[in-house]
């Protein structure tokens, strides 16, 4: 009887769709290109189905190659925990890691903690992707996400690796010319750095009042003439007095801290950033897994940040 799935082809087809086009697969996998071609249109007339759309430069997964793929990530991520489960890998943590982060924080922060992993743990293999928006849970392209605030899904483990909040700053020279707001309503006459990231609400700033039980939160529109997605480049624009700057404490904090940026509003909490390493539930017996987001979490305590 002929296979309609191999096993073998599972973790092909996993690098695969992770590569993004035959090409780049064919380099991942030391083939040429008409092998790895030649390959999946086996793997095709086997199922009887087309499993991607080719085109000259990327590839997509039809939908039958969507269902393919999330059970052959699947079946080997049970193959590993089985594997581990017995021992064989417990030891040292060993194969392929899939890392998601921020742009900002993944550069300061999670790539040299990488770094230093790796150097700890050679048989492990990190891939790292930045981006703006973070993936949604349901995508199973990365073994660990790195976010910040807790995620409101449960089918998801999310484990704090330190605090963090969000912080209201500006240079000394900019609140000097301008004036230091006295209260949250005063920054609608303030030039505000604005920054795009996520699926936060634009252009709007949440500030709750320290003071009491009856604790008032205040969502404020806010205007400036400086916009970015990058927030390395919005902190620069703070320090040379264009604005009113909300980031994370775990960027400006060095700023502060020599005073090239002063803290504005600091009875005023903003909406929580603590960082958190997400990921499937399946993943929690795995030892690579474990072992990356124990690093990181001390490698951030290390860091002040916990």
């Amino acid at each position: 009887m002929t296979e309609v799935v191999s096993p073998a082809d599972l973790g092909f087809f996993s690098t695969l769709a992770a590569c993004g086009s035959l090409s780049a697969a064919a380099r991942e996998l030391g083939l040429t290109p008409a092998a790895v071609s030649k390959r999946l249109t086996q793997m095709e007339q086997r199922a009887g189905v087309t499993l991607v759309n080719r085109t000259t430069r990327r590839m997509l997964l039809t939908p039958e190659g969507e269902v393919y793929l999330e059970h052959a990530r699947r079946i080997l991520d049970q193959v590993e925990e089985l594997s581990e489960l017995l021992g064989s890998s417990r030891r040292s943590p060993t194969g392929l890691l899939r890392v998601n982060a921020t742009l900002g924080f993944g550069r300061s922060h999670i790539g040299p903690a990488i770094s230093r992993f790796v150097a700890q743990h050679p048989q492990v293999s990190v891939q790292l992707q930045l981006s703006v928006t973070p993936p949604p849970f349901t995508d199973d392209s990365f073994d660990v996400c790195i976010r910040f605030g807790e995620p409101p899904d449960a089918r998801v483990i999310a484990r704090r690796l330190a605090a963090n909040r969000r912080l209201l700053c500006a240079a000394p020279a900019y609140l000097a010319k301008h004036g230091t707001p006295a209260s949250p309503h005063e920054l609608v006459r303030h030039n505000c750095i604005g920054i795009r990231q996520g699926d936060e609400a634009y252009g709007v700033w949440r500030l709750t009042a320290e003071r009491g039980a009856n604790a008032k939160n205040e969502a404020i529109r806010v205007n400036g003439n400086l916009t970015t997605n990058d927030g390395e480049i919005a902190v620069k624009w703070a320090l040379e007095g264009h604005g009113i700057l909300m980031r994370a404490e775990w960027d400006v904090k060095d700023y502060i801290a020599d005073g090239r940026l002063v803290v504005v509003l600091p009875e005023y909490r903003t909406p929580g950033a603590d960082i958190y390493a997400v990921y499937a539930q399946r993943h929690q017996l795995s030892t690579r897994v474990r072992a990356f987001v124990d690093f990181l979490s001390a490698e951030l305590a290390r860091a002040g940040g916990a």
